[in-house]
């Protein structure tokens, strides 16, 4: 099988390269599978690109953000969608060049707007996925009519959680396309697991507000008050930075807290701690949560949406508190800084219920996934969403059977309302 992923810049650092490049490498061990970044904008990724993956860019920033068609405004690429402004004519035109040639089986975007240019834009013969590493609900009134309309012409939609899915089920009308929730995966650890000894709790990820880390340090705040030789190591950078080393001062907890910057990988760090830690108002997935655990901690979060609900099993690898509650989650991490016994054995459970997040059971199911959608393809299904756009982009019937339930429900639905106009008349 071909597989090639289309991805916004994969010279970056964040969740979705991090996972991309985990899935991709996973894929590779069996299939052919390339990674195509729309953008580029150093020399090398600041990630290790993953062994057997080949790796090309479309538009190279470092020699043509003067280009005169990128100082133009992106048309393909939705103006709803948070990067639209790094969007250009000149990216319309590399992204659509680049689908319409494809030598591939499948073609994978990993954010809203690629995955309009493939809806839009790669042919028919390819079988189209959108990942949705975001949420539904995350997305702007404005973005999600956008993909109401564009993502019909998908064979498959990925979320990276359940609730995520069912939110598109119900809410997002796309007769023929198949939803499925595809977690993130996290590479297998290769250092000894954490054991629970140190006296570190840490926390990573973008310093930004969402993220909540002025919370965090505030609740660890009575964690250094009570148990003075813990700290708490903070990796990330963003635009928080400067307010949270203020804050840190403020507290008097330059000897507790420490900002340290980004680090990749993170798993060095993580195997030195004994508790991870995530204060978020709204996490899509959680990639640092399910790292810390494949590490061998246990983790303390907030029970934000989506992700920490559907991958900590509270009290038993972790623990769950309300979110912006500081007093709770003061109070669960005073619970296992206080409790040898307790938080090594969290840990290692921690480390083992996150095996469902490796990459192999993860690829497992994508194949699976894949597999069923050439299958249909090649079986001549076609979806109503096809016949009735008569353009590239959905796939041939419903991956078990559920294009063909919802075409009929639509007809019935269809076919009372007609009904009920006539007997209005």
């Amino acid at each position: 099988m071909k597989i090639s992923f289309l991805i916004h810049n994969a010279y970056g650092i964040g969740g979705t390269i991090t996972t991309t490049f985990n899935l991709a490498g996973a894929l590779a061990e069996r299939h052919d599978v390339e990674i195509v970044s729309a953008l580029r904008h150093r020399e090398h990724p600041d990630l290790t690109p993953p062994p057997g993956v080949r790796m090309r860019a479309l538009v190279d920033l470092r020699k043509e953000a003067d280009h005169p068609l990128h100082q133009k405004p992106a048309k393909v690429f939705p103006p709803a969608e948070y990067r639209h402004r790094q969007y250009s004519e000149l990216t319309d035109q590399r992204i659509g060049e680049h689908l319409q040639a494809l030598d591939a089986d499948v073609v994978v975007g990993t954010r809203p707007g690629l995955n309009v240019h493939i809806a839009r834009q790669a042919p028919q013969r390819v079988i189209r996925v959108g990942q949705e590493h975001l949420t539904l609900d995350n997305h702007s009134p404005r973005l999600r009519h956008a993909l109401r309309r564009a993502y019909r012409r998908l064979d498959v939609i990925t979320t990276v959680t359940e609730a995520d899915a069912a939110a598109f089920r119900r809410k997002m009308w796309l007769p023929g396309v198949h939803v499925e929730a595809l977690p993130n995966s996290v590479s297998d650890p290769v250092l000894p697991p954490a054991d629970g000894t140190a006296k570190v709790v840490i926390a990573a990820g973008r310093l930004v507000p969402v993220k909540r880390y002025d919370l965090l340090i505030e609740a660890f705040a009575q964690v250094a008050a009570a148990f003075p030789d813990w700290q708490l190591r903070i990796y990330g950078k963003g635009q928080e930075q400067p307010r949270l080393r203020q804050l840190i001062e403020r507290l008097g907890l330059w000897n507790n807290v420490f900002l340290m910057g980004a680090a990749a990988p993170m798993e060095a760090e993580w195997v030195k701690a004994s508790i991870g830690a995530a204060a978020s108002d709204f996490e899509a997935f959680g990639m640092t949560i399910v790292e810390a655990m494949r590490c061998g901690l246990p983790v303390v979060s907030t029970d934000c949406p989506y992700g920490p609900g559907e991958i900590i099993q509270d009290g038993a690898d972790g623990r769950l508190v309300p979110v912006g509650d500081r007093e709770a989650l003061a109070s669960a991490l005073l619970e296992l800084v206080g409790d040898d016994e307790r938080r090594r054995r969290m840990g290692r459970t921690a480390q083992e219920n996150a095996r469902r997040f490796a990459p192999g059971p993860v690829v497992a199911q994508a194949e699976r996934l894949l597999q069923r959608a050439i299958e249909a393809r090649s079986s001549g299904r076609h979806s109503t969403a096809e016949q009735n756009h008569r353009t590239p982009g959905t796939l041939a019937g419903a991956l078990t059977g559920r294009g063909h339930a919802a075409r009929d429900a639509a007809r019935t639905v269809a076919a009372g309302a007609l009904r009920v106009i006539r007997k209005g008349r």
